[in-house]
């Protein structure tokens, strides 16, 4: 597996932090958010193309609501093979609209502490691995640097 690149670890901007990461994971999309003081997560960066529909909802999210807020909720990777086959609930059915399928989301933890989400998705089905999974968690902590930063 892919060892995290300079783009990720030293860059300065999270927008194009994100990018690195969707590269690195060969995503479509992706998200990154922050945990505010009102305790919902706000969105701090995002790349792909989003419908407005969808982004109404995914500026602030509440824990415990979509992907992001039940990754938040559990403070654990969150994902599905593909999101339109969803029947739990946690998928809203916007998220289902945008052509979405494989995704996963994992915790931004700043040490132990939870500060937010980092979600990447796929058009196609897609089982992230376990190394991949990891290797995720990792570029999240490594973005936890921008939970401080004004935004």
């Amino acid at each position: 597996m892919a060892e995290i690149n300079s783009d990720i670890l030293a860059g300065n901007d999270a927008t194009a932090c994100l990018e690195a990461v969707i590269r690195m994971f060969s995503a479509d999309t992706g998200t990154l958010h922050f945990l505010g003081a009102d305790g919902m997560l706000h969105l701090a960066a995002l790349h792909g193309i989003i419908p407005a529909a969808v982004m109404e909802h995914i500026r602030t999210i509440p824990i415990g609501k979509g992907m992001a807020g039940v990754c938040a909720e559990l403070n654990e990777p969150v994902s599905w093979c593909n999101l339109n086959n969803d029947g739990s609930g946690v998928v809203p059915s916007k998220a289902r609209s945008m052509g979405l399928a494989g995704s996963i989301v994992v915790p931004v933890r700043n040490g132990s502490v939870l500060v937010g989400t980092l979600g990447i998705a796929n058009k196609e089905e897609r089982t992230f691995s376990e190394a991949e999974t990891v290797l995720l968690m990792e570029c999240a902590s490594s973005l936890a640097r921008f939970h401080a930063m004004p935004r």
